[in-house]
């Protein structure tokens, strides 16, 4: 196996709370990853990106305490808890990381979401690698991981066009 390139930071994306404000397994998924990462040495911090989303606690504090129950070191933890959606996460996310002196970045999500999570960076100036989280083998694939991936087909259309639309705006009124 192909050993993960070094980075100074990985952008781990938030995903659904629960109404119970517990952690959907999605973000369990993704912050496990992270700080597997981060603990192996392949990045120096990560940033956990996600505001109030269906609930009134941020995903990135809930992705916080999970990631030190997981044993991340919490000084090696940046929160990014106002962003709404995926193009919010990179575009709030990105300055953090420089601002903490990130030269190289990864992206951090479901490997369905992944290549949406990559056009944004792309489309927003952010040179990222991705790193792709897949479930934890069960003995198949779940009926919840098809319906991500059909998500996906219409979630990609409408993400180009809100973010082309915005670059358009920007170039037209300056």
């Amino acid at each position: 196996m192909k050993p993960e390139p070094k980075v100074d930071a990985v952008i781990v994306l938030g995903a659904m709370v629960r109404p119970d404000g517990s952690p959907s397994p999605a973000m369990v998924r993704r912050v496990r990853c992270g700080v597997e990462r981060l603990q192996a040495g392949a990045a120096r911090f990560l940033i956990l990106s996600g505001g109030s989303v269906g609930h009134a606690t941020p995903e990135a504090q809930i992705m916080q305490r999970l990631a030190v129950a997981m044993g991340a070191d919490p000084q090696q933890l940046i929160l990014e808890d106002q962003s709404i959606n995926t193009i919010e996460n990179i575009k709030f996310s990105a300055p953090l990381a420089v601002r903490h002196g990130a030269k190289t970045l990864a992206v951090m999500t479901d490997s369905y979401h992944l290549p949406r999570a990559l056009y944004i960076c792309r489309r927003l100036g952010v040179q990222a690698t991705g790193w792709g989280v897949r479930p934890r083998s069960d003995g198949g694939i779940r009926w919840e991981w098809w319906l991500a991936h059909l998500r996906e087909v219409v979630a990609m259309p409408r993400t180009i066009w809100r973010i082309e639309r915005r670059l358009w705006r920007e170039r037209q009124f300056p």
